[in-house]
């Protein structure tokens, strides 16, 4: 063979690598979100979610960007922490509501894909844009929300689940500066009347089932399945409310404990306002109903997988199972999440990739955020968009190569308004947790590898100060880089211990 016919053979060679690398995948891609649900109740009470862990990657270590709706659904669906989106809060306070949203024009999940696929949204809708975006004519994806909802159970003279009596009032700071009563839900349970058919979750799996019948065939789907469970109120329909009692299952150890170490400021939050008022045997009772309602999502979520399998998607599709943040559900005498613990920090991080696809791991330990899982959906289709983003694409974790990133960040601003703020990094073994109150700030570090109840605050261990400085400098440089509202002074940590370690609490001021 000639030399010319051997560079010809060579450049269309590299034309045919060159078309393979640019040429997108379609594959029905599946997100299956539940609200509020803890990562360790996975097991005896979800045998449809243990289902499809089988069949897919689990990874272990995988935390939202901010444990509370909106700000963990705005960096979901875009890739990028709350600094970045400027969705930092739930946007139930007037004067605060601009931080609730998404900024305008940051590329996201539906607007990259829906051009080419059929593209659904079934459920809760917490992704709030300054666009409107659910509410926009020109939007290529089908809204079904709970707005439809609440005109369905109009229509069939229903209720729908929840009441007064699921709520109690609770102090939330506003901007920073000033303190109103607000509404929010308690640990308070009851039976939902009406039954499982016409009960929030039930509707969205029934219309997830409508969308996987009736989407277009000529496109792949796109599914975005957002149910409510389990978060409250814990207005549950029987037979769940009834199936399990508090011999059904083991109460973790910290249920109902409030540890020496642990931040005093929680009480100026709702989780600690109303949380401490329950005893550990009080938190055996709500768990028992709050597991019945994880068997409702665990049923519905099952629903929905043998429709994907009936219409022939399943196998072909990539299907995520995950949550916005966790539940605290009396951990360290905690209720609800806006906090960096476990319990309401890490969430189930179920990925199953289309069959014959070159998968290496079963389960990864690999440190990972949900602002990792929209890079790795571009990464793997080959959607390019000329966006950065803050996470990084999991298709190298999954074929074999460890995880070249140290360390994730999380964030809280504050429930329904600017008030309360947390700031965390977690590095390797070591989680560093910054809590913030008007000028005051309360730090705690775990190692939450052998601490998993997060019981011993390190901070206070002298053999742990370069560890925990080192901490405060990523944490800092990261608050920097990204625009953070707040900063943290380089003798955060000296002025902690002068105002704790003698339990005198001194102002420190955060600016």
């Amino acid at each position: 063979m000639s030399v010319k016919n051997n560079l010809l053979l060579f450049l269309a060679l590299l034309l045919q690598i060159n078309i393979s690398a640019q040429k997108k995948v379609t594959p029905p891609v599946i997100v299956i979100m539940a609200d509020q649900l803890r990562a360790d109740v996975l097991g005896p009470f979800t045998p449809n979610i243990n289902a499809l862990q089988k069949d897919g990657i689990v990874f272990s270590r995988a935390y939202c960007a901010a444990p509370l709706c909106a700000p963990s659904r705005a960096s979901f669906f875009t890739g990028n922490y709350p600094n970045r989106t400027g969705s930092m809060i739930n946007p139930w306070e007037k004067e605060d509501e601009v931080f609730g949203n998404t900024r305008a024009g940051l590329p996201n999940l539906y607007q990259l894909m829906e051009g080419t696929w059929d593209s659904y949204h079934v459920g809760k809708q917490h992704f709030f844009t300054e666009e409107k975006i659910d509410k926009n004519p020109t939007s290529g994806t089908k809204w079904i929300t709970q707005e439809d909802y609440s005109n369905w159970i109009k229509e069939q003279k229903k209720t729908k689940p929840g009441g007064k009596q699921y709520k109690d009032n609770a102090p939330e700071l506003v901007s920073g500066t000033h303190t109103q009563l607000r509404s929010y839900s308690t640990p308070a349970v009851g039976v939902y009347k009406d039954g499982p058919d016409f009960f929030l979750d039930r509707y969205i799996a029934n219309e997830s089932i409508k969308a996987i019948r009736n989407r277009d065939k000529k496109k792949p789907l796109l599914l975005n399945s957002m149910f409510l469970a389990p978060h409250p109120p814990f207005s549950i329909p029987e037979p769940y409310y009834s199936m399990y009692g508090p011999k059904d299952f083991s109460l973790p150890d910290n249920v109902g404990q409030w540890y020496p170490g642990q931040s005093p400021l929680q009480m100026y939050n709702l989780t600690g306002f109303i949380g401490s008022r329950y005893s550990r045997e009080q938190w055996r009772e709500v768990w028992a109903k709050y597991l019945g309602l994880v068997k409702l999502l665990d049923d519905e979520v099952g629903r929905v997988i043998a429709a994907l399998k009936e219409e022939g998607l399943y196998d072909q599709a990539i299907i995520l199972f995950t949550a916005d943040h966790g539940e605290m559900l009396g951990s360290h005498s905690l209720w609800q999440k806006m906090c960096m613990y476990e319990e309401s920090a890490r969430v189930p991080f179920i990925l199953k990739m289309p069959a014959g696809e070159s998968v290496s791991v079963k389960e990864s330990g690999a440190l990972i955020s949900l602002v990792d899982f929209l890079p790795t959906l571009l990464d793997y289709t080959g959607i390019k968009t000329t966006a950065t983003m803050d996470g990084t694409s999991l298709i190298p974790v999954i074929r074999g190569k460890p995880e070249q990133r140290q360390s994730i960040f999380l964030q809280y601003d504050g429930n329904g308004s600017l008030g309360s703020s947390q700031r965390c990094v977690i590095k390797g073994n070591y989680k560093l947790l910054v809590d913030l109150f008007k000028d005051e700030a309360y730090l705690e570090l775990y190692d939450v590898l052998k601490d998993t109840k997060e019981s011993v605050n390190l901070l206070f261990n002298p053999s742990f100060a370069a560890i925990a400085d080192d901490m405060i400098r990523e944490l800092s440089t990261y608050m920097k880089q990204t625009g953070d509202r707040l900063s943290l002074p380089d003798d955060l940590r000296t002025r902690f211990l002068k105002n704790y370690k003698n339990g005198i609490q001194k102002s420190d001021k955060v600016q």
